[in-house]
């Protein structure tokens, strides 16, 4: 009997190693495409932020490394353990007020960036975002505009 226990312990332990390393390599499946797949949705560059901060400073660059995880790479947003709306055509981001805050703030659970981004990169994804992805709202945001909504 003791051996039995040992077994499906050591069974049980290789299944959620299993399950985790799938769920790990579906994931990057999602957020790197396959080789031949569409890429033109595929970053440009590859820049990797460490520490607290981003290092990221084109709208690009801080959509794919910081937003494309959860909101998807062309932005079609998903469901599963959470539900990340979709920034395709997003009428939300013509107030530009409305996307800096969140940004900024974060909400439900999406979380706040703006102790991790400058005034320059939040204004840089928010541009990015308000004209990429069916959105064209040309109205552009600044830095100045970041630092007004942090007050």
């Amino acid at each position: 009997m003791m051996w039995h226990a040992k077994t499906m312990w050591h069974a049980k332990t290789g299944m959620r190693q299993a399950a985790g390393v799938a769920l790990a390599a579906l994931s990057l499946q999602l957020i790197w495409p396959a080789q031949g797949a569409d890429d033109s949705l595929a970053p440009k560059s590859h820049t990797f932020s460490s520490g607290y901060r981003f290092v990221e400073m084109s709208g690009e660059e801080l959509y794919v490394n910081v937003c494309r995880g959860c909101h998807m790479v062309d932005a079609m947003g998903a469901s599963g353990a959470g539900s990340y709306p979709s920034l395709v055509a997003n009428r939300n981001l013509e107030a530009s007020g409305y996307a800096i805050d969140l940004v900024l703030n974060g909400r439900r659970a999406m979380p706040p960036f703006g102790e991790m981004m400058s005034d320059d990169q939040i204004a840089a994804v928010v541009n990015y975002l308000r004209t990429h992805f069916g959105n064209s709202y040309q109205d552009a945001v600044t830095a100045r505009d970041v630092q007004s909504a942090r007050r």
